[in-house]
């Protein structure tokens, strides 16, 4: 008579199952790593356009002279905060607002998620030269704070 197999695995079957899913989960973090990088990346890049186009439109507006400019300012905006808030079209017979942003977006690589949108950018005024850019009285661009670099090694302030 043959003796009857019990159900279940053995100890051999179960150590090389979880060799095998040991395996595969790492070489899957390595590429989750990867795609949440390249994720942050596009992020960056994309707040960035919105804002210099946000910072650009500002600038238009002034030249235009839709925005209220005293002769020895830039045409940019003092601060971040206005392409948010708006300020008052010249043009218009009411005084309407202009807007440029609907909010500000946040830089994804700054290391502290809690501060406020306009803390996580470096500003650089147009007075300051673009190898060391420095804040000043006006947002003529901005830049990422972050001390960390791209997938291809550029460091994400240079962007």
């Amino acid at each position: 008579m043959i003796p009857a197999r019990r159900g279940g695995f053995t100890l051999i079957e179960l150590v090389v199952t979880l060799l095998i899913v040991g395996l595969l989960a790492a070489a899957a973090v390595p590429l989750v790593e990867l795609t949440v990088k390249r994720n942050r990346e596009r992020e960056l890049r994309a707040a960035l356009r919105e804002i210099r186009t946000a910072i650009d439109a500002y600038k238009r507006a002034s030249d235009e002279g839709r925005i209220l400019k005293l002769a020895q300012q830039s045409g940019y905006p003092p601060k971040l905060a206005l392409l948010i808030e708006g300020v008052p079209d010249l043009r218009s017979p009411e005084r309407r607002s202009i807007y440029f942003l609907r909010r500000l977006p946040r830089d994804p690589t700054f290391p502290d998620q809690g501060a406020p949108a306009e803390n996580t950018w470096g500003k650089r005024s147009y007075a300051s030269p673009p190898d060391r850019p420095d804040e000043g009285d006006d947002v003529f661009d901005v830049f990422s704070r972050s001390e960390g670099n791209a997938l291809n090694g550029t460091p994400y302030r240079s962007w």
